[in-house]
C-alpha cells in the first residue's frame, strides 16, 4: 500500500508541472477544424497523461468569416500566415497542395520550429529536401496524417516496428475506392453509378481522378516505402493503375474463384531490390485484408522477426485525421518539454536501395480473362502462347454464358512469371482472330 501510495504522489507531481506550448495552424479547412476543436477539448486530458499542454494560439486562414461549427476564442483567427510562425511554438501545415503549403514549411523549419503535416502529396514529391531542412535546423517534421488517416501506421513503422527489416507492405489506403469496390461486390452494381452516389455521400470529389486513378494510394505507398527503406524514392518510382476500368464480371469471377479484389499499395523488399506498385489486386478472400470494406482502410506490414500485422481503422475524415494530427503535436511538445526535439527524427537514412524494379521486371500471378468466340481450338491457341513464354497455368474456366455477339468468357489464373513475359503473350493473344475484345490483366497477392 504504502509503495502504491508513493508512486502515486511521484506521477501527481510529475502531472501537475504541466509545460504549455503555443499551437498554431495554417489552414482552416475540414481537418483544421478537427484539429482546432480536439485541441480545445482535450488539451486538459493531454495534459494529465504526457505533462505537456499543446495550447490553441493561432489559426491562420484567407477565409476567417465562414462558420466551421466551433466557438474559437477571440484573437485566434489571423490571416497573416507569418504570424502564426512567428509566435507559435509548434506549426500545423493543413494547407495542402505542394506550392505555397511547401513555403510555409520551409519557412518555420528555417525559423527553428518543428512541423506538423497531413500533406501526403508533398511529402512523396520533396519529402527529401523538407527533411534536410528540418535536421539542418535542428528541428523535426511529423506526417502520421499523411498515410491512412487514424491509424497509427508511421509510428508504429518508426517505432514499433523498429527491430525489424520490413519485407513487405500492402495497404488500402483509399476509403474512396474501397468503398465503391465494396458495393459494386455487394450489390452487383456498375462501376458509374456507386461513384456518384460516393460522390453525393461526400466520399468522392466532384473530380475523382485523385482516388479513383490510384494517385492517393501512390502518394501514401511512396512515403511508406521512404519510410520503410530509407531513402526518399519519389513518386516517379511507383507503378500506379486505378480502378475506373474494373468491370462486375471480374469481380463476379474473383468471388467464384475464392478471390476479392481491392485496391493495394504494395512495396516488397526484392533480392535488394526496392518494387512499389498501386493496382487493383486478386487477394484471397479469407484473408483479413480482405475484410476491410467500405471507407475503411487497412495496412498490412510484414517484419523480418514480427511477421505479418495489421493496422485498421479509418483512413480519413475531420476527425480521424484529427486524432492522427494532435498526437503528433503531442509528440513534439514532449520532444520539447524534454530538449530532445531530434530524438526520433521523422525520417533516418537507412539501407540504401539503389535499384527500383520496374513493373516490367517484377514476378507476380495473375488473372486474365478474355473474351472469346466459341469455336474449336480457341483455348489451344491461348494456352500455346503462354507456354512459349513458360508461363504456366494454374486454373482456366471457360463461362457457358454467351454474349450478344456469341463470345465466351474463358479465365485464367497463371503460376509466377514475369511481367515483360505477360505483356508479351497478350500483344500476340490481342491479334487472334479469336479474340473479340482486349485481355483483362488484374495481379494477384497470396498472402
Amino acid at each position: 500500500m504504502f509503495k502504491f501510495q508513493v508512486i502515486s504522489r511521484i506521477y501527481e507531481e510529475r502531472v501537475s508541472v504541466v509545460k504549455e506550448y503555443k499551437v498554431g495552424i495554417i489552414g482552416f479547412g475540414t481537418v483544421g477544424a478537427g484539429v482546432a476543436e480536439n485541441l480545445l477539448l482535450n488539451h486538459d486530458c493531454i495534459a494529465k497523461r504526457t505533462g505537456v499542454r499543446p495550447v490553441l494560439h493561432k489559426i491562420a486562414d484567407l477565409d476567417i468569416k465562414t462558420d466551421r461549427g466551433i466557438a474559437i476564442p477571440e484573437g485566434v483567427l489571423t490571416t497573416d500566415a507569418q504570424q502564426v510562425i512567428d509566435e507559435c511554438d509548434i506549426v500545423v501545415e493543413l494547407v495542402g497542395g505542394t506550392t505555397i503549403a511547401k513555403k510555409f514549411i520551409l519557412t518555420a523549419l528555417n525559423a527553428g520550429k518543428s512541423v506538423v503535416t497531413a500533406n501526403k502529396a508533398l511529402l512523396a514529391l520533396h519529402g527529401e529536401e523538407l527533411f534536410a531542412a528540418a535536421e539542418k535546423n535542428n528541428v523535426n517534421i511529423y506526417y502520421e496524417a499523411s498515410v491512412a488517416g487514424g491509424i497509427p501506421i508511421i509510428k508504429a513503422l518508426r517505432e514499433g516496428l523498429v527491430s525489424n527489416r520490413i519485407e513487405r507492405i500492402y495497404g488500402i489506403m483509399n476509403g474512396t475506392c474501397n468503398y465503391i469496390l465494396t458495393r459494386m461486390e455487394r450489390e452487383g452494381a456498375d462501376f458509374a453509378p456507386v461513384l456518384a452516389d460516393a460522390q453525393k455521400l461526400g466520399y468522392a470529389e466532384a473530380n475523382p481522378s485523385l482516388d479513383i486513378d490510384g494517385f492517393d494510394t501512390a502518394h501514401k505507398t511512396a512515403i511508406l516505402a521512404s519510410l520503410a527503406y530509407g531513402k526518399w524514392f519519389g513518386l516517379d518510382s511507383v507503378y500506379v493503375e486505378g480502378i475506373r476500368d474494373l468491370e462486375l464480371a471480374d469481380i463476379a469471377c474473383a468471388d467464384e474463384l475464392g478471390y476479392r479484389i481491392k485496391l493495394l499499395g504494395i512495396i516488397k523488399c526484392d533480392n535488394g531490390a526496392v518494387q512499389m506498385r498501386v493496382h487493383p489486386t486478386l487477394i484471397p478472400g479469407k484473408s483479413l485484408l480482405a475484410g476491410i470494406n467500405d471507407v475503411f482502410n487497412g495496412v498490412q506490414v510484414e517484419g523480418d522477426t514480427v511477421g505479418q500485422t495489421l493496422f485498421y481503422g479509418r483512413g480519413a475524415g475531420r476527425k480521424a485525421t484529427a486524432s492522427a494530427v494532435v498526437a503528433d503535436i503531442s509528440d513534439v511538445a514532449l520532444n520539447m518539454a524534454n530538449n530532445c526535439t531530434r530524438r526520433l527524427p521523422g525520417f533516418v537514412p537507412g539501407e540504401q536501395f539503389t535499384a527500383q524494379l520496374s513493373i516490367d521486371d517484377i514476378t507476380s500471378r495473375y488473372y486474365l480473362r478474355l473474351q472469346v468466340k466459341d469455336c474449336a481450338g480457341v483455348i489451344a491457341s491461348i494456352t500455346q502462347i503462354l507456354a512459349s513464354r513458360s508461363i504456366n497455368i494454374s486454373s482456366l474456366i471457360q463461362h457457358e454464358h454467351r454474349a450478344e455477339d456469341g463470345s465466351v468468357s474463358l479465365v485464367v489464373l497463371t503460376h509466377p512469371a514475369k511481367e515483360k513475359e505477360i505483356r508479351s503473350a497478350l500483344a500476340e493473344i490481342a491479334v487472334l482472330s479469336v479474340n473479340n475484345s482486349p485481355v483483362r490483366l488484374i495481379r494477384i497477392e497470396d498472402f
